[in-house]
């Protein structure tokens, strides 16, 4: 049985990898099918779809990008899987989705292996990935890394529509039937991984070391606190002082009187 809040999360990411596809799939068969308005297209549409779900599941929407957290120990393998299983799904029922509402028929699969596409989304996924780990690890609130998580996607897109058509989802080329193990498939997948452990290898070390840092010195103003709080602090009351001082004035030698002038 899911607990409300892991159910919430596969939903998340269901329905952002559902709108995600969706939107793809209605400006490619539109007239509007360039590179450049469906790669923007795609990018505001994930942003929105972060700012509106990243605080539920952390809106990863893409199998790939899940495959490349989960390298960087940023998802648990469970997770991770459960999300790929999510995703996968969004895009399919965006696709039927889809095809209600168009009548289309026919859709032949145009996923053929070309080591150009395979570059070309290698490429671009890894411009994206690198862009959503600087998010990531850079902890930027939830307006900021939608914007930063939405551009890079239209960046790594139109990268690799140079060479491929920029899909850099395989969830998305299945539902687009771009579907091929050796281009859409493997090309994002190892984009992704190379993104996030590129920045985790060559980033994220200063940031560890600052943080490092920073609890040293809070552990050093803690143990000085601690010192202080464990010196005893003596009180006295006031029958002990007036004791004290009763005790210095029999001590004290007595003052001789002036002899009395005759």
């Amino acid at each position: 049985m899911f607990r409300k809040n892991k159910l919430a999360m596969l939903v998340s990411e269901f329905l952002g990898t559902g709108a995600l596809t969706l939107t793809v799939l209605s400006l490619t068969h539109s007239q509007l099918s360039l590179p450049y308005f469906v790669a923007t297209a795609a990018g505001l549409t994930l942003t929105l779809m972060v700012v509106a779900l990243a605080g539920i599941s952390g809106a990863v929407f893409n199998p790939a990008l899940t495959i490349g957290l989960w390298t960087v120990r940023k998802l648990r393998t469970l997770q991770a899987l459960s999300y790929v299983i999510a995703q996968f799904g969004g895009a399919a029922a965006a696709w039927y989705l889809f095809l209600y509402f168009t009548q289309l028929h026919d859709v032949k699969n145009n996923g053929a292996y070309e080591p150009r596409v395979l570059v070309a989304e290698v490429t671009g996924t890894f411009i994206f990935a690198f862009s959503v780990a600087a998010a990531v690890y850079q902890r930027l609130s939830l307006g900021l890394k939608g914007l930063m998580v939405g551009g890079g996607l239209i960046m790594g897109a139109l990268v690799a529509s140079l060479g491929s058509a920029g899909i850099l989802n395989p969830a998305v080329a299945y539902s687009l039937h771009q579907w091929g193990w050796g281009t859409y498939v493997l090309g994002p997948v190892l984009g992704a991984v190379l993104g996030f452990n590129l920045y985790n290898l060559l980033f994220v070390q200063t940031e560890v070391a600052e943080v490092a840092e920073a609890k040293a010195e809070a552990a050093e103003a803690v143990a000085a606190s601690e010192e202080k709080v464990s010196k005893p602090v003596v009180k006295t009351t006031a029958a002990q002082r007036t004791a004290a001082r009763k005790t210095s004035a029999r001590k004290a030698p007595a003052k001789r009187k002036a002899p009395a002038k005759k």
